[in-house]
């Protein structure tokens, strides 16, 4: 065993030891598949705390010939493939992480000199009965192995993109990394398998890539590998009920990542929760933010105020719970530049800030642990109207709870007031004003847009959450122009209580109307008892 040739199994071994380890051994046989073809160059980019070096860990295990892993995968979902036998413990591997070699560092030229200097020890160690034709060049000596043994390896690359991470403006530096990468890895014999994994997708120069020979699976395209992006619906309800924890808090506090795979039979989605915060929320036996400890809002305050044309608009729709169309097609892979808004969406997206619908092409805000992370950010910006909405939005809950007309009007007016970037003119507008204003409402309710009910919609339902079921359900109809009579006349007439046909006992009826003339909110609420 050695550090980078063939490191061993103790990686993938303390992650079975853990009190959680949810199986992802079937990532092993879509590897498997790609061996020796030419589809075996595969990178996956997903965000930080999302299990990329656990993945790693598990293929140096199962496919170097160094250690029998027989004992750690032989009761795992990957025993019961065909291809099991065929390929455990049966290539060289080599496992280097790139963050590990630019700590060490201070340049790029540096960083790839000391790369091939440690890797080249192993491979000499190893390989003492081979003659090498330059000793101190990593392709040669790759080439010299292959040509002797007739063995080709398996190479993984964790941290692949932290060069793009951290130096950031030098594009010198990246071009160079990314030309070593491709003369090491493509159309080499020696390669049997090349996995890469980083938070980014690969950096494009002009219209391709210098690595164009990688599949990629990303976040805003996971391809057949999404159900490996992070937990499952079924892995988290699995660990809630072991837990004793409520799924339904499971769901609102981390899920929302929700991962589509094309096929051509069909579309399969997949509602992917973030794995390190179901297993810190486990282990505490407490829902709270844990993803976002890893890294301060600093991070995420930095690309929201950007002074992006409709960035800050997007931004506050998507705090409102709404979706914003984006096209993810000009982003750069990396993280400075940008064109457009939708450039800094996209990036969101890939650090996990956003989750993509690609069949929709639109971007939100995944759940209430991001969403505390954009409030976090907020507040410490010069938007101060939007963090005095969402501060405010306590105090207007409870106005609607106590069924106070007058001050749930006041409240949604001075919402308005505060958020007068968006672009005031229609029953949406005034739809995002509501949602942002009724921000706090989450602590309690499941907040649907359009929720179909009886023979129409409803513009908002706030439905309450299985712990909170002391709250009285809401209705709300929202209108232009018109009156709060009349809204509450169309609730009645569309029957919208029946979407709540389960829930029992108090349900507000919710009317709320813009005049345009005099730009005042009025409201009106009723109670209707099951």
């Amino acid at each position: 065993m050695s550090s980078y040739l063939n490191p061993g199994n103790k990686g993938f071994r303390e992650s079975l030891n853990s009190e959680i380890y949810v199986d992802k051994t079937g990532l092993i046989d879509k590897t498997n598949a790609v061996l020796n073809t030419r589809q075996k160059f595969l990178c996956v980019s997903r965000p930080r705390r999302f299990g990329k070096s656990m993945a790693a860990d598990m293929l140096a295990a199962y496919y170097e010939r160094g250690e029998d892993s027989s004992e750690l995968f032989d009761s795992l979902k990957i025993s019961q493939s065909a291809s099991y036998q065929t390929h455990r413990n049966q290539y060289d591997v080599l496992k280097v992480n790139m963050q590990e070699f630019l700590s060490m560092t201070h340049s790029m030229d540096e960083m790839l000199a000391m790369l091939q200097k440690y890797v080249i020890f192993d491979l000499k160690d190893h390989f003492d009965n081979v003659r090498f034709r330059d000793e101190d060049n990593l392709i040669q000596v790759m080439k010299d192995i292959y040509s002797k043994t007739r063995c080709s390896f398996v190479i993984l690359i964790d941290e692949w993109d932290c060069l793009f991470r951290e130096y950031q403006q030098d594009y010198n530096a990246q071009k160079k990394y990314l030309d070593f990468l491709r003369v090491w890895l493509k159309d080499k014999d020696y390669v049997a398998l090349a996995y890469m994994t980083g938070i980014l997708p690969i950096k494009k120069y002009g219209s391709h890539s210098a690595l164009n020979m990688f599949t990629e699976y990303s976040m805003t395209d996971p391809g057949e590998l999404a159900e490996y992006f992070g937990f499952t619906e079924k892995e988290t309800l699995d660990l809630c009920e072991k837990y004793g924890m409520s799924f339904e808090e499971a769901e609102t506090w981390y899920d929302g990542y929700h991962l589509i795979m094309h096929r051509q039979t069909g579309n399969e989605s997949y509602s992917i929760y973030n794995p390190k915060s179901v297993v810190e929320a486990m282990m505490r036996h407490k829902f709270g933010t844990y993803w976002n400890q890893t890294e301060t809002y600093e991070a995420l305050k930095i690309y929201i105020q950007m002074n992006m044309d409709g960035l800050k608009d997007s931004v506050i729709r998507m705090l409102a719970g709404e979706a914003v169309s984006v096209n993810v097609g000009t982003f750069s892979n990396d993280m400075t530049t940008f064109a457009t808004k939708d450039d800094v969406l996209t990036l969101l997206v890939h650090l996990g800030y956003l989750t993509y619908d690609s069949i929709n092409e639109t971007v939100k805000i995944p759940n209430k642990e991001v969403s505390q992370e954009y409030v976090n950010a907020i507040s410490t910006m010069n938007w101060y109207g939007v963090a005095e909405s969402v501060e405010s939005s306590r105090r207007l809950l409870e106005a609607l709870w106590s069924l106070d007309e007058e001050a749930v009007a006041s409240g949604i007016e001075k919402a308005h007031e505060e958020v007068s970037i968006l672009q005031y003119n229609d029953e949406n507008s005034l739809s995002c004003t509501i949602n942002l204003a009724f921000y706090f409402a989450r602590e309690f309710y499941t907040i649907v847009r359009e929720m179909p009910s009886g023979r129409g919609f409803a513009d908002v339902c706030m439905i309450p959450r299985k712990k909170h079921l002391d709250k009285p359900a809401v209705v709300i109809e929202l209108k232009w122009d018109k009156s709060v009579s009349g809204a509450l006349d169309q609730i009645k007439e569309k029957n919208y209580g029946n979407v709540l046909k389960e829930y029992r006992g108090k349900i507000l009826l919710v009317g709320i109307n813009y005049n345009k003339k005099t730009k005042k909110h009025e409201c009106a609420i009723e109670v209707l008892e099951k």
